[in-house]
């Protein structure tokens, strides 16, 4: 990770999976199962799996995740790397591709995505 990606990480605000749960009014399975399916994406930090507050639209996933992690994804990013990656400025966008994302603009940050393969 470099030192632009590491600093962005810290500056996250992370949620373990019981909050997680809590802010969408679901059972912790179902939090799981978003995870699965791509919806959310959760990473260890101290050996506790959490997920970037960020991802969280008032009482559900952001919408526009899913695709952009799959898009991650597919050019080989771990989970890891797709959550620094979605932190760390991107300059052909003018921010971090998550501040795009919460701005309406993922077909920029998925066209931005395709092009890290």
């Amino acid at each position: 990770m470099t030192d632009d990606a590491a600093s962005a990480a810290d500056a996250i605000e992370w949620l373990t999976l019981p909050d997680v749960a809590e802010r969408l009014g679901e059972a912790p399975g179902r939090v799981r199962r978003l995870i699965d399916d791509r919806a959310l994406v959760a990473v260890r930090r101290d050996g506790i799996r959490v997920v970037p507050a960020d991802f969280i639209d008032g009482d559900r996933p952001l919408s526009s995740l899913r695709g952009t992690v799959i898009v991650l994804q597919d050019v080989g990013l771990d989970d890891e790397e797709i959550i620094a990656w979605l932190y760390a400025e991107e300059p052909s966008l003018g921010n971090a591709p998550i501040a795009s994302l919460l701005a309406g603009r993922k077909a920029e940050v998925r066209r931005v995505a395709v092009t890290l393969a």
